[in-house]
C-alpha cells in the first residue's frame, strides 16, 4: 500500500465515510453560499504543515531500533547476545553486545542527524510568514496555520505557500508569470490565468466581497493535471460556472515572477499539496554486490551451524569415556546431572554457536554503509564533472548503487536533450515545396521587403505569395511563447542590444522559440499578447492584430497543438502545427507530396521537422467548437478523455501550408562517450519519440552506428510489406549466421572480423512484438526472437516511442535470461519511467526540467560526464567494495577457525582461545580502519588509463570479482592461514621452554601468539593488495598494528580495578620477552602470506588480465610512452582513423550522396584530458604516464559528419 492510499484512508476517516466523495467543495473566504443555491457541506482538511521527517522525539528510539533489527544480521547478533545473557556461555555477553551496540549506535546517529536536518527544514518552511485577506484587510500568519479556503496575497518573487487557484492579478489581462524551477527545474516563465469573472477583483476589499465556491478533484500527485470548476454568485439567481484547469492552478514551491501581486484561494494544503504528494520515495534498488553479500552470509551461517553441530557431537563422543566425563577439575553439580541429555546437548550447541559466531562479520554492514556514504562524495567533488554553464556538478541521490556503476551492460539513452543540446536553431522552412533559408542569398538576388532572406529554389510567384504570408502568420500565432521586454530574466541579462533593452522570447519548449525567432529573420515578427490579442509586425512594418479565441494545447499523444484566432477583418482561422505523422492524415488538400518529400529530406539530415496546416471556420463552425470545448472543460470526470475527443473532431480537414526544420546539435563529446561505452563492452540503445530518419541521422553522427554497421529495420513500413513473423525470422537468420562460436558480447562490434549489426524499431512494431500471443496463434510469442536479435546487435534505435514503452523495453531486457545490469539516462519528464525501471537511473540537468534529475539515482550536467561516471568512478567503486566484502569474510575465517581447531585440544569444553578484549575489538578496532580506507581510496589503475582504455571495464563485468570461484579461493586462503597460525604455533613450541627461567607458555600466551600473527597477517595481506599509496594509507595500516601492540601492552601491563579477574596480566610482555616468539611470528607471517604472493606472480605471468597488463605497462614504461595504446590493440589489429582511434573523423550518414547536404559538427576535445579533482585525499591525482616531452595529444576539436 503506497502513501497516497494511506493518506486517502486517513482523510476518509477524519471526514467521515458518509461525507467522502471523489471531489471536494471549497468556499472562497469561508463564505457560506446564498440560501437555496446549493447544499453547504463542511469538510475537514489538514492544515498547511509540511512533514518530511521520519521520526519524532518520542518515537525515534523504538522506531529506529525496530527498523534496524529488521536486518537479518542485526537480529542474528541480538539473538546471540540474548543467548549469552540467558545461558552459561564460554564468552562474556560483552563480546557480542559491544560490536552490536557500536553498529546500532553509529547507524542511529547517522539516521537521527539526517532526520534532525529534515525537522529543521520543515520548521523553516512551516513558520514562514504569509499574507491572508480577512475582513477586507491583509493580515500576516504563519504558513502552517493556513487553511483551505483562505484567500492569500502573494507578491513578486515570493513562493506560493500551498496549491492555489488564481483569482486576480495586478495585470489587466488577469495573467501572471511563474517559474516552477523547484518543482520540475524549468526556469522559463509560464503563464497562468485568472478566471475571467474574478480577474476584476484586484483589491483586498473587492476580493473580500467575492462569493464563490470551487468544486475540484481530490488531491493527486500529477503536477500537470487539475480538474475543477468555479461557481460565482453575482446578482442573478443561478451562479456562473467556469472551468478550472492546470492553467489556473499555482503549485506550492513555484515562484511569482514579473507580476506585482496576485490574489488566490488555497485549494490543497500541507501534505495534500502536489509537491508533498511527490515526496513519495522511490522503490528500493538493490545492487548485485548486496545480493552476493547475502548469499555469502547464508554460506557462512551454514558453516557456523556445521561447526557448532560437529563440536557438540564430538563433545559427547569424547565424554562417552567415563574417565573423561567428569574430571576432578570440572565435576558437574547435581542439577546438571539430572538434566535431560537433549537439553544439555541443545545448551552446548547454543554455547558453541556463541563461541564461533564471530565468523559472521557484523561490522561488515556498517563498514559497507560508511564506504558507500563517504564514497559518494567523491562523485560530487569531482571537478571534471562540474559544468561551468550550469554552475552545478554531479549529484548523488542514493549512495546504495555506487558499485553498480561498474557493472552496467546495457545503456538506454534518450536523444533530445541527452545526446543533443536541446538548443534549437531554425534552419529552414518549406511552403508548398518552396524552401526558405534565413540569411541565404541565391544568385546574388535578395527578395524585396526581406533583405535578410531568400529562397533556395524558384520563386512561388504571385499566386503563392498569399500562401507564403499565411504560413508565416500561422507559425507566428500557433505557439505559447511569451515576450519579455525586461533587461533581466531570472537575474540573467538577456535581450541587450547596444545598451538598450529589446524583446526576448521565452517558452517551455525550445522548438517554439526557435520557430518564432526564425520567422523574425524571415520578415514576420511576433510582438506580444496584449488584451487577448496577438500582435505581429509584417514585412511592411505594419502591425497586424489577431484575437486569440482558443488554445488547444500540445500533448504527447496528439503530438500537435492548435490555436483559433480572429483577424481584424473578422475571419476565423484554426492554425495547427505538429509532427508529420499527426498532420498528414488530417490534411484534405495542399501540396502534400512536395512538402512530404522535403520533410523526409530534412529528417535524413538530422533536422527536427514540424508540419503547419490551417482551415477557415465559419461562425457556425466556431460556435460548435466552443460548445464542444466548453462541455469538455466543465466536466469533472474524464475531462482529459472528453477534451481529446473534442480535439479529434475539431482538428481535421486541414489545408497543408508547409513545414519547418530546426536543428538540435549533438552535445559536446557525445560521440566520444558512446564510442567509449561500446569499447567497454556496453550495448547502447537510443529510445526516442522522434521520427526514424531524424533519429537515425543523430545515431550516425553520435557514432552509435558506424559506416560498417549493417542496419536491420523492424518498422511499420516493412511489416506492411511482410508479416511480422517473416520479418523477425529473416532478421534472426541474418544475425545468427555471423554469430559463430564467439559471443557478440566479447567484441561488441569493434573487431573488423565480425559484421556489426544495428537495429531500428519503431513504437508500433514494438507493441506488436510485445503483445501476448493469441491462444489460436501458431506463431507464439515474438519476445524471445526479438531478444535474440537484440543480443547480437551492438546498437539499437527505438523511435516513435511513448514514455511507457521506454520503461517496457528496459523491463524486457532486465527480465531476459542473462539478467544484465541496465542503466537509463534522460533529461525530461518522459524519461522518468525508464529511469525508475532501470537498475541505475541517471538524470541530466537539462532544459526539459529537472524531473529526470529528481527521480534518478545520480544526476550529471551533460551526457559526456557519463564516461567518467562509469569507466572511472564505477570501476573504482566496484573494485573497492568487492575487495571489502571478500576481505571481511577472509579475515573472519582466519579469526575463528583457530578457535574451532582449539576445541580438539581442550576436550570440546568451549574454552576460548582468545581473550575477551581481543574477541570484542578485533572487528571494531584492530582491522576495521585499513579496509575502510582501502575501500575509499584504492586506485589499482590511474584515472587517465581507465578513460583512455575503456576495454579495462570488461575485466570487472558480470560481477567477476564476487563470483563463487573467487569467494571459494578467499575462503580456502583464510582456512590455510588459520591452520598455519594454529598448528605453526602449536608444533613450534610443543614441549619447549620459552622464557629464560624455564617457564612454559600457558594457554593465554598461546592464544595471544596466534592472535598476534593473525592481526599482522590480515593487515599485511591488505597492504600487499594496495596499489595506491598515500600518507594516509601508511598512517592507518601501520598505525593499526602499532595500536594493537600498545593496547596489548596496556591491557596486560596494568591491573585494572574494574575487572574481577585479569587473566592477561603480563602475558603479552612475557611473550615479547621470548626470542623464539619473535622468530615464530616472523616465520608464520612469511608462510601464511607466501601462497597468495606466489599465486599472484604465477597468474600475472601466465594468464594476465588486461588490467594487470596495463599495470605492467605503467610501471615498465612510465615516462617513456609517446602515445597510449589501448590494450585491445594487443588482441586484434586496430582500425586506425585520422586521430589513431577507430572511427574518429569517419562518421558517415546515409545522406552522404545527397547533392544538398548540411553539415553537423560533433565537438569534443580542447585541452588535455587530465583529472582536475581537488581533494585532501588526492583522489583522481594521476600518475603521469608521459614525460614532459611526450605529451598526449587529444583528438581534434571538430569532426565533420
Amino acid at each position: 500500500m503506497d502513501l497516497s492510499t494511506i493518506r486517502n484512508l486517513i482523510s476518509r476517516y477524519c471526514a467521515g465515510e458518509e461525507n467522502w466523495v471523489d471531489s471536494r467543495t471549497v468556499y472562497i473566504g469561508h463564505k457560506v453560499p446564498p440560501p437555496g443555491t446549493e447544499a453547504y457541506i463542511p469538510q475537514r482538511y489538514p492544515d498547511n504543515r509540511i512533514v518530511s521527517s521520519k521520526y519524532t522525539f518520542w518515537n525515534f528510539v523504538p522506531k529506529n531500533l525496530f527498523e534496524q533489527f529488521r536486518r537479518i544480521a542485526n537480529f542474528y547478533f541480538l539473538i546471540i547476545f540474548l543467548v549469552q545473557l540467558i545461558i552459561d556461555t564460554p564468552t562474556s555477553p560483552v563480546t557480542s553486545g559491544l560490536p552490536l551496540f557500536f553498529v546500532i549506535t553509529v547507524t542511529a546517529i547517522k539516521q537521527g542527524y539526517e532526520d534532525w536536518l529534515r525537522h529543521k527544514a520543515d520548521n523553516a518552511i512551516n513558520r514562514c510568514p504569509v499574507h491572508v485577506v480577512q475582513d477586507g484587510k491583509v493580515v500576516g500568519k504563519q504558513s502552517r496555520k493556513l487553511q483551505v479556503g483562505d484567500v492569500v496575497r502573494v507578491t513578486e518573487d515570493e513562493t506560493f505557500p500551498c496549491d492555489l487557484i488564481l483569482l486576480s492579478t495586478s495585470r489587466d489581462d488577469g495573467t501572471c508569470f511563474v517559474t516552477t524551477a523547484s518543482l520540475d527545474g524549468e526556469s522559463s516563465h509560464k503563464t497562468y490565468y485568472a478566471v475571467q469573472d474574478t480577474k476584476a477583483f484586484n483589491t483586498e476589499r473587492e476580493v473580500d466581497t467575492l462569493q464563490a465556491s470551487i468544486e475540484c478533484e481530490q488531491p493527486q500527485p500529477d503536477l500537470y493535471k487539475f480538474v475543477g470548476r468555479i461557481s460565482i454568485y453575482l446578482d442573478r439567481d443561478e451562479p456562473i460556472a467556469r472551468p478550472l484547469g492546470s492553467e489556473n492552478l499555482l503549485l506550492r514551491g513555484a515562484t511569482l515572477k514579473n507580476t506585482e501581486y496576485i490574489y488566490a484561494v488555497a485549494i490543497y494544503t500541507g501534505m495534500e499539496t502536489k509537491m508533498a504528494l511527490n515526496y513519495q520515495s522511490k522503490s528500493q534498488k538493490r545492487s548485485a554486490v548486496e545480493k552476493s553479500m547475502n548469499a555469502y552470509l547464508i554460506v557462512y551461517l551454514c558453516i557456523l551451524i556445521s561447526k557448532a553441530l560437529i563440536s557438540t557431537v564430538l563433545k559427547y563422543v569424547w565424554q562417552a569415556n567415563p574417565n573423561r566425563d567428569e574430571p576432578w577439575y570440572n565435576q558437574k553439580t547435581e542439577t546438571e546431572r539430572q538434566r535431560h541429555i537433549l537439553t544439555r546437548a541443545f545448551t552446548d550447541f547454543l554455547a558453541f554457536m556463541v563461541l564461533f559466531n564471530y565468523i559472521i562479520p557484523v561490522s561488515m554492514y556498517v563498514t559497507v554503509e560508511m564506504q558507500k556514504f563517504l564514497g559518494s562524495y567523491f562523485i560530487s567533488w569531482d571537478d571534471e564533472m562540474f559544468d561551468e554553464e550550469l554552475g552545478e556538478g554531479a549529484l548523488v541521490n542514493t549512495s546504495d548503487l555506487n558499485e553498480e556503476l561498474g557493472q552496467v551492460e546495457y545503456v538506454f539513452t534518450d536523444k533530445t536533450g541527452t545526446l543533443t543540446e536541446n538548443n534549437m536553431e531554425f534552419i529552414e522552412c518549406c511552403v508548398d515545396g518552396h524552401v526558405y533559408v534565413p540569411h541565404a542569398i541565391c544568385n546574388g538576388q535578395i527578395m524585396p521587403g526581406a533583405a535578410s532572406m531568400d529562397m533556395i529554389d524558384s520563386s512561388p510567384g504571385v499566386e503563392g505569395k498569399e500562401r507564403e504570408e499565411l504560413f508565416f502568420r500561422a507559425v507566428c500565432l500557433c505557439h505559447t511563447v511569451q515576450v519579455k521586454e525586461e533587461e533581466t530574466v531570472d537575474g540573467i541579462k538577456r535581450g541587450l542590444h547596444q545598451g538598450k533593452t529589446s524583446s526576448v522570447y521565452i517558452s517551455s519548449s525550445p522548438d517554439e522559440v526557435a520557430l518564432v525567432e526564425g520567422m523574425k529573420r524571415l520578415g514576420f515578427t511576433y510582438l506580444r499578447l496584449k488584451d487577448n490579442h496577438m500582435e505581429i509586425l509584417n514585412r511592411e512594418d505594419e502591425i497586424e492584430r489577431f484575437e486569440l479565441l482558443e488554445v488547444l494545447n500540445f500533448d504527447s499523444v496528439r503530438r500537435r497543438m492548435s490555436v483559433i484566432v480572429r483577424s481584424s477583418s473578422g475571419e476565423l482561422y484554426l492554425f495547427c502545427k505538429g509532427a508529420d505523422s499527426s498532420i498528414f492524415p488530417r490534411v484534405i488538400s495542399g501540396k502534400v507530396a512536395r512538402v512530404q518529400e522535403r520533410v523526409e529530406h530534412d529528417a535524413v539530415e538530422g533536422l527536427r521537422t514540424l508540419c503547419v496546416a490551417y482551415k477557415k471556420l465559419s461562425r457556425e463552425d466556431y460556435e460548435e467548437v466552443c460548445h464542444r470545448l466548453s462541455n469538455a472543460k466543465l466536466a469533472l470526470q474524464d475531462r482529459d478523455k472528453k477534451l481529446a475527443e473534442a480535439y479529434d473532431l475539431i482538428e481535421r480537414d486541414f489545408i497543408l501550408l508547409g513545414a519547418t526544420a530546426v536543428e538540435d546539435r549533438l552535445q559536446d563529446k557525445a560521440a566520444d562517450t558512446i564510442e567509449s561505452l561500446h569499447k567497454a563492452g556496453m550495448k547502447v540503445w537510443v529510445l526516442t519519440g522522434d521520427k526514424m530518419e531524424t533519429a537515425a541521422a543523430t545515431c550516425y553522427a553520435s557514432r552509435l552506428f558506424r559506416r560498417s554497421t549493417q542496419i536491420l529495420e523492424l518498422t511499420t513500413k516493412r511489416t506492411e510489406e511482410q508479416s511480422l513473423h517473416d520479418v523477425l525470422f529473416e532478421l534472426s537468420r541474418t544475425v545468427l549466421r555471423q554469430q559463430g562460436s564467439m559471443s557478440r558480447d566479447a567484441f561488441s562490434g569493434l573487431s573488423g572480423e565480425f559484421q556489426d549489426y544495428g537495429l531500428i524499431i519503431d513504437g508500433a512494431t514494438l507493441s506488436a512484438v510485445l503483445k501476448p500471443p493469441q491462444e489460436d496463434s501458431s506463431g507464439g510469442s515474438y519476445k524471445d526472437i526479438f531478444l535474440e536479435i537484440c543480443r547480437n546487435c551492438s546498437s539499437v534505435l527505438c523511435c516513435r516511442m511513448a514514455p511507457l514503452q521506454k520503461a517496457q523495453i528496459v523491463k524486457l531486457i532486465k527480465a531476459s535470461k542473462e539478467h544484465p545490469i541496465t542503466l537509463a539516462i534522460g533529461d525530461g519528464a518522459n524519461d522518468v519511467s525508464m529511469i525508475l525501471e532501470a537498475h541505475v537511473g541517471i538524470g541530466i540537468m537539462g532544459k526539459e526540467g529537472r524531473q529526470a534529475a529528481r527521480n534518478s539515482d545520480y544526476a550529471i550536467p551533460k551526457f559526456k560526464h557519463l564516461k567518467k561516471m562509469l569507466l572511472v568512478h564505477g570501476h573504482y567503486y566496484y573494485i573497492r567494495i568487492s575487495e571489502l566484502v571478500q576481505y571481511f569474510f577472509y579475515k573472519n575465517v582466519c579469526f575463528i577457525f583457530p578457535q574451532f581447531l582449539y576445541q580438539f585440544f581442550c576436550g570440546f569444553s568451549q574454552q576460548p582461545l582468545y581473550d575477551t578484549a581481543y574477541l570484542t575489538l578485533y572487528n571494531i578496532s584492530f582491522t576495521s580502519l585499513p579496509i575502510l580506507l582501502y575501500s575509499l581510496m584504492e586506485q589499482h589503475v590511474n584515472t587517465d588509463t581507465l578513460k583512455r582504455d575503456p576495454s579495462l571495464y570488461r575485466d570487472i563485468a558480470k560481477n567477476s570479482l564476487l563470483q563463487w570461484p573467487v569467494f571459494v579461493y578467499w575462503t580456502f586462503l583464510g582456512l590455510f592461514d588459520a591452520m598455519v597460525f594454529f598448528f605453526g604455533a602449536f608444533f613450534l613450541f610443543d614441549n619447549t621452554t620459552f622464557t629464560s627461567n624455564g617457564q612454559m607458555f600457558g594457554n593465554w600466551t598461546f592464544g595471544t601468539l596466534v592472535f598476534t600473527v593473525l592481526v599482522f597477517t590480515v593487515t599485511l595481506k591488505l597492504a600487499l593488495d594496495t596499489h595506491y599509496w598515500t600518507w594516509i594509507n601508511h598512517f592507518v595500516i601501520w598505525g593499526s598494528l602499532l595500536f594493537y601492540v600498545i593496547f596489548s601492552l596496556l591491557w596486560g601491563g596494568i591491573i585494572w580495578p574494574f575487572l574481577n579477574y585479569q587473566r592477561m596480566y603480563y602475558v603479552f610482555m612475557q611473550m615479547l620477552a621470548s626470542g623464539p616468539a619473535w622468530l615464530s611470528i616472523a616465520l608464520l607471517l612469511v608462510v601464511s602470506l607466501l601462497p597468495d604472493v606466489l599465486k599472484k606472480v604465477v597468474c600475472r605471468s601466465l594468464w594476465p588480465s588486461s588490467t594487470e597488463r596495463t599495470q605492467g605497462v605503467t610501471k615498465n614504461y612510465k615516462g617513456h610512452l609517446l602515445e597510449f595504446t589501448p590494450l585491445s590493440s594487443h588482441h586484434a589489429p586496430p582500425v586506425r582513423g585520422r586521430h589513431g582511434n577507430e572511427g574518429l573523423g569517419h562518421t558517415h550518414r546515409r545522406s552522404d550522396s545527397s547533392p544538398h547536404k548540411k553539415v553537423m559538427y560533433t565537438h569534443w576535445g580542447g585541452g588535455p584530458n587530465y583529472c582536475t579533482f581537488r581533494s585532501l585525499l588526492r583522489f583522481g591525482e594521476t600518475q603521469r604516464l608521459f614525460g614532459p616531452a611526450y605529451a598526449y595529444t587529444p583528438p581534434g576539436p571538430e569532426t565533420s559528419v
